[in-house]
């Protein structure tokens, strides 16, 4: 029996799509071991009002919310936004289910709008087709996979029917669209921490919005709206929707190195760009001159022979993980009842892309092996 050699191990060694990633410095540590010492091992609590505040100073916005989930903080956002029963709501298709729930949560009506490829977010066209036919209470606007939605339009359009503009930053924490950050530039902005994202408190989400007199409603309604009286009185429907301050901690101490996952993320979007980018019908993610993307996860179209499946199963059976484009929201059997504005880009773009594999903590090996794998296929 032969040992296995160091290569074979590095070889099938198991290469993530985007996996959690502390930082070096054991920052996080810092803060739950804060907890620890004042006992803090609660709902709310010291890292909860540092995370809002250092978050909000980040990017720009006056006031945030931490919640235990970014469809947490999207439902919330509807709420204070007043939709309800029987509202119409505009949102981006091409997107993950947890975009377009929270509209049902709060049994309004979600219309899926298409995609543009200029972007692969939300069409300002067909947007504008869409108020032809609704008058929508709000509109969700998605920055899919770290990529700015063009914005100076939509919110062009929404401010013309004075209309909510509420963004999905779930996947673009750190993006700058001609130089402000993806989620301050509607009225409310959600970003995400679950684990696979640019930056993780293990799960959770943020809400923030320059509206400081919603944000406090938002945390009231968050905290199972709970009225300021001796006894425990409640005048409306609450929720648990507040973020933990061990988890608050792990967000603050990420905080310190989102700048250098951003950087490292757009490092491997450009190495599969100079690797893969002149192969026969590949097309990178679009990335537009008004748009600074933290590039979340790198993705590819394919035009020629070689099909997402065949890439696939290739990384897979190396053991390297990588994914689909979202599939579209009206093509989901749950949502196949509501109505769709566009011309099928979303429809195209799910059934010819890849998400490539995009892990922070890859290196120049992993990466080499994995474009070697795909060339491969050529």
């Amino acid at each position: 029996m032969t040992m296995t050699t160091q290569t074979e191990k590095t070889a099938r060694k198991r290469i993530f799509l985007s996996s959690p990633h502390m930082s070096d410095e054991r920052y996080e540590m810092q803060y739950i071991q804060e907890a620890f010492d004042t006992n803090w091992i609660a709902p709310l609590g010291e890292n909860v009002n540092e995370f809002e505040k250092e978050l909000a100073a980040m990017v720009g916005a006056k006031s945030a919310a931490a919640l235990s989930s970014g469809t947490a903080a999207i439902h919330m956002a509807l709420k204070a936004a007043g939709v309800g029963t029987g509202d119409i709501v505009f949102c981006s298709s091409l997107t993950f289910a947890a975009t377009a729930n929270p509209i049902i949560y709060q049994n309004a009506v979600p219309v899926f709008i298409d995609s543009d490829y200029e972007t692969w977010n939300m069409s300002p066209k067909a947007l504008e087709k869409a108020f032809e036919k609704y008058t929508p209470k709000a509109v969700i606007v998605v920055h899919l996979y770290g990529l700015s939605a063009d914005m100076d339009k939509i919110m062009d359009i929404c401010k013309k029917h004075h209309v909510t503009l509420i963004e999905d930053a779930a996947e673009s924490l750190g993006t700058l669209y001609k130089g402000r950050y993806t989620g301050t530039l509607g009225d409310y902005g959600v970003f995400s921490f679950n684990g696979n994202k640019i930056i993780t408190t293990s799960g959770g989400g943020i809400l923030v919005s320059d509206n400081e007199e919603r944000i406090a409603k938002v945390r009231f309604w968050s905290t199972q709206s709970r009225d300021p009286a001796r006894h425990y009185e409640h005048s409306e429907l609450g929720y648990n929707y507040r973020m933990s301050n061990i988890v608050a901690g792990i967000g603050r101490g990420q905080l310190k190195v989102l700048h250098k996952r951003i950087e490292k993320k757009r490092y491997i979007f450009e190495y599969y760009k100079r690797e893969l980018g002149s192969l026969d019908g590949v097309k990178m993610m679009p990335i537009n001159e008004w748009n600074e993307p933290n590039c979340w996860l790198t993705c590819i179209t394919l035009s020629g022979k070689v099909r997402p499946l065949d890439i696939m199963e290739a990384l897979e059976a190396e053991n390297i993980e990588s994914r689909p484009i979202w599939k579209p929201m009206h093509l989901q059997p749950f949502y196949k009842g509501y109505d769709f504005i566009g011309s099928g880009v979303s429809e195209e773009i799910f059934e010819n892309g890849v998400c490539l594999p995009s892990d922070t903590k890859m290196s120049d090996e992993d990466l080499d092996r994995i474009v070697k794998i795909i060339k491969g296929l050529w």
